[in-house]
């Protein structure tokens, strides 16, 4: 299995390289930009993309049910959950204080007035042309914090599990999952039948898993390729390189000091080792920019070379797919703060905190599908607009329009190190919930 793994991750990692030079030299021009409805994001979508997403969802399932029938004791899973959810807002937290911190610092919004006009006129014309995205940040406009919250408190408690399934919402599904894999555990002899059905079933799944990860470098290429050829080398070195640089540095010391050094105190864990076990969901999340997508592959790694126990991986991994999103919360904080550089607003502390605040709070409601946190950040922008409506002034939904040509490199990244958080805390919570010594 390691000569495999080793194989596979060496094809990953040529699969980006050659998408990468296929995407700037091959389909990168300038004048007429390859569009969302390319051939090469649709084969990757076809390849990797739809298989992966159709394994998510009964994955998710079958994983909650079999680890809580495993874990057994009520308590024992109250000390992981509140433990989980402990670790993942504190840990998104701290993204996103580093993310305000940096570019506070640096301001890589102060540029020069001529070079922020013609980004604030290029912002609103792709805001203007993007109805996809236009739409879906309009929609996010009415919503204030408080109604996203009870949005995502009425998924917890869906009315019909088997809708949330076919809407591909997991909130519901995973705390349906929980009581029914609760009242197995409670069932003792009479759902023991049960109990090893659903135990085989996950492993059943997890094979599946393994078969469909072998179409990751063929998937990786092509959605590597359009990214690329999409946007081209030239504009990391552009107007907007300056955020770009931020955003990457924020998820750098955050992805490789951070995390690292709280896995490491928690845990005592080499973490480059346990990063490097889990390269492979790393490398996917990366090319497929989708934390949900990457999940079967994630939890294969997790449990595999990383050696992670079910019970803490077929909880901590799916709830973590949906919830925790380091890398959104770090990206919203920088975004929205050089959006209001740019458009000529100094930011006090207080607007600061209501970032760092609505940042944590709004990534947490960001689906784990490609630019979901560009949405989601209408939420952050609306609270600083809030506590600037004193001056009579306030930020345009159309600047988020200045970072939607580039967000997709951005969002590889901060997908990135998602699954980089899910892991450590997998990780850690194996300490709280381990496997019995009989592998059960």
């Amino acid at each position: 299995m390691s000569k495999a793994t080793n194989w596979l991750t060496a094809l990953i990692v040529l699969s980006m390289v050659l998408g990468v030079l296929f995407g700037e030299f091959i389909l990168f021009d300038s004048d007429t930009p390859i569009g969302g409805d390319h051939w090469t994001k649709s084969v990757g979508d076809l390849v990797l993309i739809r298989p992966l997403k159709m394994l998510v969802i009964p994955l998710i399932f079958l994983s909650v049910v079999a680890g809580i029938t495993r874990i057994g004791d009520p308590s024992k899973l109250g000390r992981l959950g509140l433990s989980t959810v402990a670790y993942y807002l504190g840990t998104m937290l701290i993204a996103v204080v580093i993310g305000a911190s940096l570019v506070s610092f640096f301001q890589p919004g102060q540029l020069d007035p001529e070079v922020a006009a013609t980004l604030q006129q290029d912002g609103q014309a792709l805001f203007d042309a993007n109805e996809t995205k236009r739409t879906q940040i309009q929609d996010m406009q009415s919503q204030s914090l408080g109604s996203t919250w009870m949005n995502i408190l009425s998924q917890c408690i869906p009315t019909n599990v088997f809708a949330e399934m076919v809407n591909g919402r997991p909130l519901g599904i995973i705390v349906f999952a929980l009581g029914f894999g609760l009242a197995l555990a409670a069932g003792g002899r009479r759902t023991e039948a049960a109990r090893r059905f659903f135990d085989a079933a996950f492993e059943g799944m997890m094979i599946f898993v393994q078969w469909v990860i072998w179409l990751t470098p063929i998937g990786v290429f092509f959605l590597v390729a359009w990214t690329v050829g999409t946007i081209g080398f030239a504009t990391i070195l552009g107007p907007l390189g300056s955020y770009i640089g931020v955003v990457l540095l924020g998820l750098l010391i955050h992805g490789a000091l951070v995390l690292p050094l709280i896995l490491w105190l928690l845990t005592g864990t080499n973490p480059y080792r346990f990063m490097w076990q889990m390269r492979r969901a790393l490398l996917t999340a990366f090319g497929t920019d989708s934390s949900s997508a990457t999940l079967p592959v994630t939890m294969d790694c997790a449990e595999g070379e990383g050696g992670c126990s079910k019970r803490a991986s077929n909880f901590v991994l799916p709830l973590g797919s949906t919830v925790n999103m380091d890398g959104t919360a770090l990206y919203e904080a920088v975004a929205v703060v050089f959006l209001f550089q740019l458009f000529g607003f100094e930011l006090a502390f207080s607007e600061l905190v209501v970032v760092v605040i609505t940042a944590t709070l709004a990534a947490i409601g960001a689906a784990g599908i490609p630019s979901a946190g560009l949405v989601t950040m209408v939420i952050v922008i609306a609270a600083v607009n809030s506590s600037l409506a004193g001056t009579g002034e306030a930020l345009p939904l159309a600047a988020i329009g200045v970072i939607l040509g580039v967000d997709r490199i951005v969002d590889m990244c901060r997908t990135t190190v998602n699954v980089w958080g899910d892991a450590t805390a997998a990780k850690v919570m194996t300490r709280i919930a381990p496997d019995d010594p009989d592998g059960d």
